[in-house]
């Protein structure tokens, strides 16, 4: 996951974001990254501070077991 605050989007990634060819729009600011073969491997939540109410970057550990 990761917020950007300058652009105020979070992206959440199932796959590796270098893959991601296609951008579709979902709608209510959700946009689907896909790869080559359409699959999704990525998620991005456009004006997500005004979406969630929050205004300052939100620290996020990931952990990958």
């Amino acid at each position: 996951m990761f917020h950007n605050k300058d652009s105020d989007t979070l992206d959440i990634w199932f796959g590796n974001p270098e893959d991601e060819v296609i951008c579709e729009e979902a709608g209510e600011g959700i946009i689907f990254k896909k790869d080559k073969n359409g699959k999704v491997i990525g998620i991005e939540k456009l004006y997500v501070s005004k979406s969630v109410g929050f205004s300052k970057t939100i620290p996020v550990e990931v952990v990958v077991a």
